[in-house]
């Protein structure tokens, strides 16, 4: 699998979202960050995500894909600002 439709997949289930992805084969790990989460649990939110991947973690095509999911006001808080995504 590669990292691009990793990141297609999120955008389609999150859109307008930032997106990085890291990893490769079939290990990835996934930061989104888009206001869609407000109001939303931190697991309702990867729950979310991974409600894209679940086919692909039951045939073994994905081993894992871990989940970081913010809005835009958390991902500051967490970054004082400083940090952006390379889209």
């Amino acid at each position: 699998m590669e990292s691009q439709f990793v990141e297609q997949k999120v955008a389609e289930l999150v859109p307008e979202a930032e997106i990085e992805v890291e990893g490769a084969d079939c290990d990835f790990s996934v930061t989104v960050i888009s206001e869609h989460f407000q109001g939303m649990t931190k697991v309702k939110r990867q729950q979310l995500v991974l409600s894209g991947f679940s086919d692909y973690l039951a045939t073994g095509e994905l081993h894992a894909l871990t989940v970081k999911a913010f809005t835009m006001d958390e991902w500051n808080n967490k970054t004082n600002g400083l940090v952006q995504l390379s889209l």
